[in-house]
C-alpha cells in the first residue's frame, strides 16, 4: 500500500447489476471505493478531506482496470485483487486495513481476531473505527469481519451489500 499521492484523483462511475458505485484513484493507485448506492458528494467529500487540496477529474478510460477487476471479483471470476493501493489514514488504521488484505476470500475473522493479528488485542473498539473508515470497499475486505458471535455486524456499504459479499464469496449465514 502507497501512501502518497499528488494533487490529482481521477474517478468514474462504476455499475455492476442494480449496484453503482463511484471509484478514485491517484497516479499511485485506488484510493477509494464508495459504498453501493453512496452518492458521489460522499465521495468528493471524503477525499477532499483526506487528500486536501486534490482536483477531482473523471477518467473512465484511466479508471477502467479497476473497474474490470471490480467487475471479475463482482461476478465471481477472480477471488483477489492485484491492483495497486494507495490509502491515506493513519498508521494504526493501516495496519488494521494490512490485516484486513490477509484474510483469504471466502473466509471470515472477527474484530478480536483483528485486534490481536496487530498486536493491540484491547483494542477491539479502536480497530472495529478503523475498519469502519475503510476507504477501498470490497478491495480492503472489511465484509470479511463479523462479530465473534459469528452475527453480520455494521458496514459502510449496508447489512444487505455485506451479506450479498459473503454470499458471493461462499460463506453460509
Amino acid at each position: 500500500m502507497d501512501m502518497e499521492s499528488g494533487n490529482t484523483i481521477y474517478w468514474a462511475p462504476f455499475q455492476n447489476g442494480s449496484w453503482t458505485m463511484h471509484i478514485a484513484a491517484t497516479e499511485k493507485g485506488l484510493c477509494y471505493v464508495n459504498s453501493p448506492f453512496g452518492p458521489f458528494s460522499m465521495m468528493a467529500d471524503w477525499l477532499q478531506k483526506h487528500y486536501p487540496g486534490c482536483t477531482l477529474v473523471r477518467d473512465d478510460d484511466r479508471m477502467q482496470r479497476y473497474s474490470d477487476e471490480l467487475t471479475q471479483y463482482l461476478q465471481g471470476a477472480s477471488k483477489h485483487f492485484e491492483l495497486p493501493l494507495d490509502l491515506h489514514g493513519t498508521p494504526f488504521q493501516r495496519s488494521v486495513w494490512t490485516a484486513l488484505l490477509d484474510i483469504p476470500h471466502g473466509a471470515t475473522c472477527s474484530y478480536s481476531d483483528i485486534a490481536e493479528s496487530i498486536g493491540k488485542g484491547n483494542a477491539v473498539r479502536a480497530v472495529g473505527a478503523a475498519i469502519g473508515a475503510n476507504p477501498a470497499l470490497m478491495v480492503v475486505p472489511c465484509h470479511r469481519v463479523i462479530g465473534k458471535n459469528g452475527a453480520l455486524t455494521g458496514y459502510r456499504g449496508g447489512m444487505e451489500v455485506k451479506a450479498e459479499l459473503l454470499r458471493l464469496e461462499g460463506i453460509q449465514l
